[in-house]
C-alpha cells in the first residue's frame, strides 16, 4: 500500500504562484507515473497533469497548459506541481495520485490517492 502525502496548499492571490508537492511512502515497486487532479464541491474530479516516472513525458489539461508544471524527484519519491498565474477558477482541492500501470493521459482513475490539499485563489 503506497501512502501519498501532499504539502503546500494555501491561499494565494490571482496572478500569484504556488508549489504543491506529494511524497510517496512505502512504495515497494517503482511507479508507472504520478499525477495531479482537482475537484470543486459539486463537480467531478478533473485531470490536471501527469508525469511518467521512467521518462520525461508530461501531460497537462488544456486549462492549465503553459501555467502549471509537473516535475519529479525520483530520489525522494516526490512529485511537484508548480502553479503560476493562478486564477480564481483554479480554486479546488488538489489530489496527488499514483499509477502503477498505464492509464490514458486524462483518465481520472489511479491506483493510489492522497487525501487532497486545498488551494484557494482570491480575485
Amino acid at each position: 500500500q503506497v501512502h501519498l502525502v501532499e504539502h503546500g496548499g494555501g491561499l494565494v492571490q490571482a496572478g500569484g504562484s504556488l508549489q504543491i508537492s506529494c511524497a510517496a511512502f512505502e512504495r515497494a515497486f517503482p511507479a508507472y507515473g504520478m499525477g495531479w487532479f482537482r475537484q470543486v464541491p459539486g463537480k467531478e474530479r478533473e485531470f490536471v497533469a501527469r508525469i511518467r516516472w521512467n521518462s520525461e513525458d508530461t501531460y497537462y489539461a488544456d486549462s492549465v497548459k503553459g501555467r502549471f508544471t509537473i516535475s519529479k524527484d525520483r530520489a525522494k519519491d516526490t512529485v511537484f506541481l508548480q502553479m503560476n498565474d493562478l486564477k480564481p477558477e483554479d480554486t479546488a482541492v488538489y489530489y496527488c495520485a499514483e499509477d502503477t500501470t498505464f492509464r490514458a493521459i486524462e483518465s481520472v482513475t489511479a491506483d493510489y490517492w492522497g487525501v487532497g490539499i486545498q488551494v484557494t485563489v482570491s480575485s
